[in-house]
C-alpha cells in the first residue's frame, strides 16, 4: 500500500450517502482527527448535492467508479445495501485503497470471503462497521468477563423479537426483507450485530445450527429463526429471533459459574451484573454518532497504535455463522 498513514490526513469518500450516514456514521469520519471526508457519491444528483452541502463536503459524484478512482481519495466507506458490497468492495481493493464496509459484509459467507481475500492479497486494511465492538458499554461487559466477575462463563442466550412494521404490513418493497438480498430478512440486518458481538466477547463460534422459516408470509425472507452454537472456548449459546411477535424484546443473558450479566444489544439500557457481591447496575451512554469510537479505532489502527476489533476476517466469520443458522451452507 502506497499510503503513508502515519504522516498525512486520510481523505475519505463515502459511497452511498443514505440514512445510515446522516448521524450514525458520516459525522464520525468528520470528527475523527486525521480523517477528512472530501467527497460523497449517490446516484441521485440532487440528493448527493444536498448531502454534500448540508455536511460541508466539497464535492459529490453520481458515478461510483469516479469516486473510487479519484486520486485525491485515500479510503472509501461503502454504505450501500449489502447486495452491492462485493461489487464495490472488489473495485476498491483493485484501486488499492483503504476500505470500511457497512455490515453485514455481504449477504453470504462466500461473497464475504471473496471480499476479504481481495484485500488480504493486496495487504490493504479492510474494516467492517460492526461498531458495537468499539462501544464503551460492550467493552465494560468484556472487562467483567475478563475479570471473572461471573466466574467461568457457561452459556449465552439472546432473544430478539418485534412486531411487523407498517412497511411489512403494506407489503411494499423493502430490501431488508427481500430474500434475494437478505435470506434471513431482519435477522441478517439485526442479528448480525449481536452474533458478531458475541464472538468479540466470548471468542469464535466453532459449531452452529439453526431452524428458519417464514411464519407470517408478508415478504419473501425468513421471519422466525432459532439457533444453538458452541464457542471454541466451550461456552454454549442459544438464540431466537422473531419478527412477527406482539411486543419488542431484546435481552441477552450471559451465565457464569458464579454470576450472570444481562444487557440489550440495541436498547440504551443499563448493564446488569449479578454475583456473590450483589447487584451492579451500570448505564454507559453511547456517543451521538454511534460509530465514532469505531471510526477513531480505524485511525488508531492505521497509526499502528492498536488492532481494530472489526476486520474483514471477523466479519467473514460472522457471515459463516449466519449462513449456517439459515441453512445456506
Amino acid at each position: 500500500m502506497n499510503i503513508n498513514t502515519n504522516s498525512k490526513i486520510i481523505r475519505w469518500g463515502i459511497l452511498g450517502c443514505g440514512n445510515v450516514t446522516e448521524i450514525k456514521s458520516g459525522p464520525a469520519y468528520q470528527k475523527t482527527e486525521g480523517f477528512q471526508v472530501v467527497a460523497v457519491m449517490r446516484r441521485d444528483a440532487e440528493k448527493a448535492s444536498d448531502y454534500a452541502k448540508r455536511h460541508n463536503i466539497n464535492r459529490f459524484y453520481t458515478d461510483a467508479d469516479a469516486l473510487i478512482n479519484d486520486p485525491d481519495i485515500d479510503a472509501i466507506y461503502i454504505a450501500t445495501p449489502p447486495d452491492s458490497h462485493k461489487f464495490y468492495g472488489l473495485k476498491v481493493a483493485q484501486a488499492g485503497k483503504i476500505c470500511c464496509i457497512e455490515k453485514p459484509l455481504s449477504p453470504s459467507y462466500k461473497d464475504s470471503l471473496a471480499i476479504c481475500e481481495a484485500f488480504q492479497e493486496k495487504n490493504i486494511p479492510l474494516f467492517v462497521a460492526y461498531y458495537r465492538r468499539s462501544l464503551p458499554r460492550f467493552e465494560q461487559i468484556k472487562n467483567w468477563l475478563s475479570n471473572n466477575d461471573i466466574g467461568t462463563v457457561r452459556h449465552i442466550r439472546w432473544h430478539l423479537s418485534k412486531p411487523a412494521s407498517p412497511l411489512d404490513l403494506s407489503k411494499e418493497y423493502n430490501w431488508r426483507t427481500d430474500a434475494t438480498i437478505a435470506t434471513g430478512g431482519y435477522f441478517d440486518d439485526l442479528a448480525s450485530h449481536g452474533l458478531d458481538l458475541f464472538t468479540f466477547l466470548l471468542g469464535n463460534i466453532k459449531d452452529v445450527s439453526g431452524i428458519s422459516l417464514n411464519q407470517q408470509n408478508l415478504y419473501s425472507a425468513k421471519d422466525a429463526i432459532t439457533a444453538c452454537w458452541v464457542h471454541e472456548s466451550g461456552v454454549t449459546g442459544s438464540g431466537s429471533w422473531n419478527f412477527s411477535c406482539s411486543t419488542r424484546e431484546d435481552i441477552v443473558e450471559i451465565f457464569g459459574s458464579s454470576g450472570k450479566i444481562t444487557f440489550s444489544v440495541f436498547n440504551d439500557e443499563s448493564l446488569l451484573l449479578l454475583n456473590e457481591k450483589g447487584k451492579t447496575e451500570l448505564f454507559v451512554e453511547n456517543p451521538e454518532n454511534i460509530q465514532l469510537y469505531h471510526v477513531e479505532n480505524m485511525r488508531n489502527h492505521l497509526l499502528g497504535k492498536t488492532i481494530h476489533p472489526s476486520s474483514g476476517q471477523t466479519a467473514t466469520n460472522t457471515n459463516w455463522v449466519m449462513d449456517k443458522i439459515i441453512g445456506n451452507i
